[in-house]
């Protein structure tokens, strides 16, 4: 079956899953993948949450042109938005940044100037219970239903998610499997400027 879609981004492959690789793509071209319109069969998908969808980049976008101004260019985004769920949870992320931004909490107080809810801090403490939710979630999610973790690239840093042989993996290779069996899945980049 043709494709309905012009993107970058393909649709769904055999799993549900968006297939492995790194997809870049503005803001535009992900509003109109897959991603957001749903699969190629849409009798296959009757409940699919496109509304709720373009919601969550809406949000997303937001949290991205606040790194933007900061300096930060490598954005990802990945969980269940990029699988077949009709209506995922939230989109899940990473950013790839300095130790010293953010041992020395600079980044999140920048960043937290240009949010009006301050919502940039990764602290367990932070965490607070949703209705029928089994974990406590940052505050980032309660307001934009949007978790974007910082990555320094080579220190070893664990993002908590395990591979099937119990090993934590850091955020680009978490990121790129699907929770629910592990398999590899694609991730979305955005483009420098998020824009086309």
């Amino acid at each position: 079956m043709e494709s309905r879609y012009e993107t970058v981004i393909p649709p769904f492959d055999e799993d549900g899953l968006l297939p492995p690789g790194d997809y870049e793509v503005s803001f535009e071209e992900l509003m109109n993948s897959p991603l957001v319109c749903g699969p190629d069969d849409p009798s296959r998908f009757p409940n699919w949450d496109s509304p709720w969808r373009r919601r969550l980049v809406g949000n997303l976008e937001v949290l991205v042109q606040q790194l933007l101004r900061v300096g930060i260019t490598e954005i990802f985004a990945d969980g269940s938005f990029v699988e077949d769920k009709e209506h995922p949870n939230d989109i899940d992320g990473y950013f790839v940044c300095s130790l010293d931004d953010l041992k020395n909490g600079e980044l999140a107080r920048q960043l937290n100037l240009l949010d009006p809810f301050k919502v940039w801090i990764w602290d367990p403490a932070s965490r607070r219970p949703y209705r029928g939710y089994p974990k406590k979630q940052l505050p980032m999610w309660h307001r934009y239903r949007v978790e974007l973790y910082p990555h320094v690239p080579g220190l070893g840093f664990g993002s908590g998610i395990r591979d099937r042989y119990g090993h934590e993996l850091e955020f680009p290779s978490a990121f790129r499997q699907s929770r629910r069996d592990g398999r590899p899945r694609g991730i979305i980049k955005i483009k420098h400027g998020g824009q086309s």
